[in-house]
């Protein structure tokens, strides 16, 4: 099923596919579920867009494990 990544009900099980986009919605996620602090960068979208298989939930937890320090 292809995710609308500007309207989707995104949830922490929500696959990361081929067409994932940083939109709006993701990021009102990300700070739902991150905290005002979350930011998008250069290397963690790339990170995200790394072909390797992923969800919503493993992008939060990677960068909440950035940024624990």
């Amino acid at each position: 099923m292809k995710i609308d990544w500007h309207s989707s009900l995104l949830t922490s099980a929500t696959i990361i596919d081929k067409n994932y986009k940083n939109t709006q919605n993701v990021r009102r996620f990300m700070i739902k579920e991150c905290g005002e602090d979350f930011r998008f960068d250069r290397e963690f979208m790339m990170w995200i867009r790394n072909d390797d298989p992923k969800t919503l939930g493993d992008v939060v937890n990677e960068w909440k494990r950035r940024h624990s320090f």
